[in-house]
């Protein structure tokens, strides 16, 4: 192939996500990230959004991403395969240089892709079968979905070491790591988010997430209720797409336990003055692929505590700053032991240098890029 051809313009169609922006989700904030920035590097980016995720008003173009709105039913368990099988026939008339599929579910479709004569690239973002909200039957399909994505796709990308040693050791497949990033904000002095819940300034403790089983919001809550941290609040940032038993409960336990107060989904000016002016930011989760929202409450300079599986310890904080999951005691004491602890400004500006230093969009998308040119030049597909 000659240097024209390898560097002319590539097609990229991805899809696998909801829709961005500002759709809650770490897929979702992964794509709603590298796309504008591949898109900026010369590409041709379209992306093809579930249509109940469309956000009103969207144009059929954003930062430079052609949008492609498919139908798709709302329910967790169809939605995701639905759509991408929608997905790959689209793209199958399109004829993309490359298809990228986002996680392991969407990732069923790979062979069907390979069919129609498609490159395709996989990023697995975790294991979604060790998911509590999924059944038997979905998690067999999830399986079945990172066998085929990993052995039949051209190439594999994973945002984490963990994920690459199970890819490896299951599949016996080579994956190129590239990980999550962050955008270093600017902090927020305004509060006009804090008044309308009734918050102080560094008096409360924050989490962002979904609402679902495996973040673990009722052993916050609990670990909380029995720290007697006078003056503080605990501040539940997000919702459920799928409003279910475990949502409804930690809605009702959000309402019957003191100074724990329910925001619902935030994003935008509301979610950068929470971050901006938490007192400690807390992730008790039992299954993350890299946690985004901690690789945030970091680009924050926000102190955190997190739990002590393989993915929240792969963003090596201090030691004192993880407690074994589902220990409720040691997460309340880790809680009161940060919280006693003076957090400088300077303790701030270095946290927020490192994570930056470590976790670049812009990286991240020119290491995404390298990879498409390398299937796409790759003579035997």
């Amino acid at each position: 192939m000659d240097n024209k051809s390898e560097n002319k313009p590539l097609h990229v169609f991805m899809l696998g996500f909801r829709g961005f922006p500002g759709v809650q989700g770490g897929v979702e904030t992964h794509v709603e990230h590298i796309c504008p920035i591949l898109a900026s590097h010369g590409c041709r980016v379209t992306v093809a959004m579930r249509a109940p995720y469309v956000p009103e008003g969207l144009a059929s173009k954003w930062r430079g991403v052609r949008i492609i709105k498919l139908w798709s039913p709302h329910s967790r368990g169809l939605e995701a395969i639905l759509h991408t099988f929608i997905g790959i026939l689209y793209a199958g008339f399109l004829r993309p240089d490359v298809v990228h599929l986002q996680a392991i579910g969407p990732a069923l479709m790979t062979p069907i892709a390979r069919l129609l004569g498609l490159r395709v690239v996989v990023t697995h973002h975790g294991p979604d079968y060790d998911r509590q909200k999924w059944g038997p039957f979905a998690k067999f399909v999830l399986q079945m979905g990172e066998r085929f994505g990993m052995r039949w796709s051209q190439a594999r990308i994973v945002i984490s070491k963990t994920i690459a040693n199970m890819v490896f050791h299951k599949h016996g497949k080579e994956a190129d790591l590239i990980p999550n990033g962050v955008v270093l904000p600017e902090l927020d002095d305004a509060q006009e988010t804090l008044d309308d819940y009734d918050l102080e300034p560094g008096k409360y403790v924050l989490i962002v997430s979904r609402l679902v089983p495996e973040k673990r919001h009722d052993d916050l809550i609990e670990a909380f209720a029995g720290a007697g941290l006078e003056g503080y609040k605990l501040v539940i940032v997000g919702s459920s797409d799928h409003p279910d038993d475990y949502s409804r409960r930690i809605e009702r336990m959000g309402n019957e336990i003191p100074g724990v107060v329910m925001t619902g989904f935030q994003s935008g000016e509301a979610l950068r003055q929470l971050f901006s002016n938490a007192g400690l930011f807390v992730l008790p989760s039992s299954h993350e692929g890299l946690p985004i929202a901690l690789l945030e409450a970091l680009s924050y300079g926000l102190p955190v505590v997190a739990s002590d599986i393989p993915a929240n310890l792969e963003v090596e904080l201090p030691e004192h700053r993880y407690f074994p999951l589902g220990d409720i005691e040691q997460l309340r004491n880790r809680i009161v032991e940060a919280l006693g602890v003076e957090w400088t400004m300077k303790d701030r500006e270095s946290t927020r240098e490192e994570v930056s230093a470590k976790y670049d969009w812009q990286e991240i998308s020119r290491k995404t890029l390298e990879v498409y040119r390398r299937v796409v030049n790759r003579k035997h597909n």
